[in-house]
């Protein structure tokens, strides 16, 4: 863990306490990676026992959720940071949330993918689902490795992947649509890919999230509902 971005007190368990958080945080976006991939195989590829691993196991990413905000609540309690340890603490309990729901959006796209038959997949833009899942997941991990070094600058560049995931997004719901417009009687099925499809969507503006807190923390800048490239100005101190 890069620790070059904390400030450094007097209290080495004050030290401690901000440096476990940190590593409780990676160690839940290890996990909601886990619950990413797992989904993946289930819609993409029709793992079954992939699909049912992540319905049963989200209860464990919630739970490490709750324990990390209870662990942040007790230290803006007992420290009342300031400064750059406000921002961080702020940043964890931003960041956390996200992570809780991107790995609800993995237990979503785990349950749809168990209603899938494999004509159905035959039947959908597959590869196309299969390149979107990719994006959000590097995006999710590029995310968590910015929140570990607390680097605004990559964070802007995973960010920016938020681009190329809506237009994929985009474009398999455009055949989706056409499809049940020639089919009918497919709707169920569809409807189960089209949520599914949602749901990595959503993971990719999740991780996009997650880098607008480690600009916050690094540049002190709310950098939410603003344009990319103010968001590259905000992260690089630059202004053109």
């Amino acid at each position: 863990m890069d620790t070059k971005g904390f400030s450094q007190h007097i209290s080495r368990q004050y030290n401690e306490d901000l440096e476990q958080i940190i590593t409780r945080v990676m160690t839940m976006g290890g996990l909601v990676e886990q619950q990413l991939e797992a989904a993946l195989e289930a819609l993409v590829d029709g793992d079954q026992a992939k699909g049912e691993q992540v319905v049963t196991s989200d209860y464990r990413i919630n739970a490490m959720e709750v324990e990390l905000d209870e662990t942040c609540t007790t230290v803006l309690a007992r420290r009342q940071p300031a400064a750059s340890d406000l921002r961080l603490i702020l940043a964890v309990i931003k960041t956390i949330t996200d992570l809780e729901r991107i790995g609800d959006e993995a237990e979503r796209v785990g349950r749809m993918a168990l209603h899938l038959l494999d004509e159905d997949r035959q039947r959908s833009p597959m590869a196309e689902i299969a390149a979107l899942g990719e994006n959000v997941k590097g995006m999710v991990r590029g995310a968590l490795d910015a929140f570990t070094r607390m680097d605004a600058e990559q964070a802007v560049r995973v960010a920016q992947e938020d681009i190329k995931a809506d237009a994929q997004y985009d474009s398999i719901i455009r055949h989706l649509v056409k499809y049940l417009e020639e089919n009918p009687k497919s709707v169920p099925p569809v409807l189960d890919i089209v949520w599914a499809t949602r749901s990595l969507e959503r993971i990719g503006d999740r991780s996009r999230n997650i880098c607008e807190y480690v600009i916050y923390f690094v540049r002190g800048k709310d950098v939410r509902h603003t344009s990319f490239e103010q968001m590259a100005e905000e992260a690089t101190g630059d202004r053109h």
